[in-house]
């Protein structure tokens, strides 16, 4: 079982600081905006680099060499950010509608057809042994995931919650594409209105590769222990950084 003693531990050491000074705050969601942005497209195979990913963010530029449907990744996802800083500021119970939303801010402008709509096909996810349901149970998964979501958010702890949400949601893989970027991006919905910073999966070779193998070992075996501890140990280093940031 995995224990959130530290977690707890760092969070209430954050908690007491709060509310931060303002120009923390604005430099902390600048830093992370980047950072999750880069990490969480690198993770699926976008080029571009964290300087780039920043020039792109920061600058409006392009850079060379790299192909559009990169900086447009970059720049969906920045106001996928947008939206689910928005959802927490006005205190949005996670549903299908913000599900949806969040998909077409990632897609848009890549693939409008798809942009906003579960999948209409069947699909294999690259690298993993699990099939995902047939298209015609993606809406009976979903509301599935819904309920069980609204029976044990107050039942698990936050972090366990995010983790076990976003495995469940990359399990049923509800859209054609962009589905890893979503799962990242409600998981740290459900970080935050918790009072959670968001959680960096860091596309560096170790921490990626255990990111999938520890999602294929919850979907092949059921065993999401060490799925949970892996984004427990995100939440713990984005702690960190803030509790750092402030001192």
């Amino acid at each position: 079982m995995v224990e959130f003693s530290k977690i707890t531990k760092l969070k209430n050491e954050l908690d007491k600081v709060r509310p931060l000074p303002p120009e923390v705050v604005k430099n902390l969601t600048e830093v992370f905006r980047v950072e999750w942005t880069y990490h969480s497209n690198a993770i699926e195979g976008n080029t571009l680099s964290l300087n780039e990913t920043k020039i792109v963010l920061e600058e409006g530029l392009t850079i060379g060499g790299k192909r559009l449907q990169e900086h447009l990744e970059v720049i969906n996802h920045s106001e996928a950010i947008d939206f689910v800083q928005e959802c927490v500021t006005t205190n949005q119970s996670i549903n299908e509608y913000i599900l949806k939303r969040i998909h077409f801010l990632i897609i848009k402008n890549i693939d409008n057809k798809n942009a906003g709509n579960y999948r209409q096909v069947n699909v294999r996810i690259s690298g993993s042994e699990h099939t995902p349901p047939h298209f015609l149970q993606v809406q009976n998964e979903i509301d599935r995931l819904f309920t069980w979501y609204n029976e044990k958010k107050e039942q698990l702890h936050p972090v366990e919650l995010a983790a076990l949400f976003h495995f469940k949601f990359v399990y049923i893989h509800p859209f054609s594409d962009g589905n890893g970027r979503i799962a990242r991006l409600i998981m740290n919905l459900i970080l935050m209105e918790n009072g959670y910073p968001p959680a960096i999966v860091k596309a560096e070779n170790e921490q990626r590769i255990k990111y999938y193998e520890t999602l294929e070992m919850a979907s092949l075996k059921q065993d999401v222990e060490p799925f949970v501890r892996l984004i427990s140990d995100c939440v713990e280093d984005s702690l960190r950084a803030y509790l750092h940031a402030i001192r």
